[in-house]
């Protein structure tokens, strides 16, 4: 059914698009309808290279954005063979995408209305698959839990199989109990169970074996329940090593091709601020150096990628003589140490400018978590020993601006608290990295900095 809905979606918005535009020679109204049957025949063959149709289209997930992608492979096939063959007519490039639009719609909205139709028919107790749990274990009463605050139709829980007296089963588990191993053969000879997922014990080896064998022998699908209790520690991943599936439990942040993408990112935004900027930055380096002696530049060692030392540039905006090169003191309001031109050049950020240069050289990123100095303290504790998880900030480059800094967290961490809302946000950014999630940053950094609030 979903595969003649995906097809039809396809193709029947051709007839709007011949309706629009005004066509009434029969070659061509052929032509177009070789157009549209291509474009249906070719959604259900990507659709189905996509996995569309496999459990996924069970579950609860809306799958926008695999629907998004899917059709427009398969658009973009159908205008390929266009091009390659000329065996279509012209096809005129509002008329296409106005078909690209309403088919999308279409999947979309029959993708909502799928789900709609899904909770309904749980509601009534109807699901494409009965499933038992073979071992009323600890491990299966985590399983039957996660399954019931995730219920999807492709999995509807009818209860637990289990050999053992009743007395040998925890008490709040008896109520679910449907009976022994020949209850669960009968059921499956009767069609009435399609899935047996199997929690008993790993060390009950003797036991898994016998079970696996006599229900290998019957038409019903049998799982393997790894321990529930890894999922607590594990992303919802699995990935083949050596041919054997693993629980995935952490990984970079930046896969494939988005260390490039965010590179070439930083090196077109980085090359065009110092374009723009250039005249300010030569403007505020003179004026430094009339306010008071010393360098224009102030060079700090800090944290960046992978926990690793690196030379961060800042426009000097203290005293020569009174910096501080670890940061063990926090700059405070009215800070006896910070010049005139100092105290507005970093309540502006305008200090923060020279880091342009960092991320040319490929040590900083345009966006990321803010990268800080090696003794700076939160209410007298070191930023590493304050929260447990603040080195995982470290799993990216640092930035000039990032996702806690356009939320207000910027300037001083004088407190336990405010740093583990700077390392929540950090954290977040990199758990959803994205170009979009970039330039909303950026976006959002001019208006935060306008406020001058926090900085000193």
């Amino acid at each position: 059914m979903a595969r003649i809905f995906h097809f039809c979606a396809a193709v029947s918005p051709a007839a709007l698009v011949l309706l629009l535009m005004g066509v009434h020679d029969g070659s061509l109204i052929r032509t177009y309808g070789v157009l549209a049957l291509l474009a249906g025949l070719l959604t259900i063959l990507v659709f189905t290279a996509f996995g569309m149709y496999g459990r996924e289209m069970f579950s609860n997930r809306v799958l926008i954005r695999s629907t998004i992608v899917a059709w427009s492979a398969s658009f973009g096939l159908v205008l390929l063979l266009h091009t390659v063959f000329r065996v279509i007519a012209y096809l005129p490039v509002k008329m296409a995408v106005l078909w690209y639009l309403t088919t999308l719609l279409l999947l979309v909205v029959g993708r909502l209305l799928m789900l709609a139709f899904f909770q309904r028919r749980i509601r009534e107790g109807h699901f494409v698959g009965r499933s038992v749990i073979l071992g009323a274990t600890e491990n299966g009463s985590r399983l039957a839990q996660h399954m019931q605050q995730n219920v999807d139709i492709a999995s509807g829980l009818l209860g637990f199989i289990d050999d053992r007296s009743p007395d040998r089963i925890a008490s709040h588990l008896r109520p679910q109990l449907i009976g022994n191993f020949a209850l669960l053969e009968q059921l499956i000879r009767n069609n009435e169970v399609d899935q047996v997922l199997m929690a008993l014990p790993a060390a009950a080896e003797g036991r898994n074996h016998h079970y696996v064998e006599l229900l290998r022998k019957m038409p019903v699908q049998v799982f393997l329940v790894p321990e529930m209790q890894a999922f607590n520690f594990a992303l919802p991943r699995v990935a083949d090593i050596s041919d054997v599936p693993m629980l995935v439990v952490s990984e970079p942040p930046l896969k494939g091709w988005a260390p490039a993408y965010k590179r070439a990112e930083d090196m077109v935004l980085a090359s065009l601020a110092l374009l723009l900027l250039a005249p300010l930055m030569l403007l505020v380096a003179l004026a430094i150096k009339l306010d008071s002696r010393g360098p224009v530049l102030f060079r700090q060692r800090r944290y960046g990628y992978n926990h690793q030392l690196i030379e961060v540039y800042k426009f000097r905006s203290m005293f020569h003589d009174q910096r501080d090169m670890d940061a063990q003191t926090q700059t405070r309001a009215g800070d006896p140490r910070v010049t005139r031109v100092g105290r507005f050049i970093r309540k502006s950020s305008i200090d923060e400018l020279p880091q342009l240069f960092n991320v040319l050289a490929g040590s900083m990123s345009m966006v990321g978590p803010r990268p800080h100095a090696t003794a700076t303290k939160a209410a007298d504790i070191l930023f590493e020993e304050a929260v447990a998880n603040y080195v995982a900030r470290h799993k990216v480059k640092p930035g000039i601006t990032g996702l806690a800094q356009v939320h207000g967290y910027r300037g001083e961490t004088d407190t336990v608290e405010k740093l583990q809302k700077r390392v929540e946000y950090d954290l977040a950014y990199i758990e959803n990295w994205s170009l979009g999630l970039d330039a909303f940053i950026l976006l959002r950094t001019l208006p935060a900095v306008l406020s001058m609030k926090a900085a000193y």
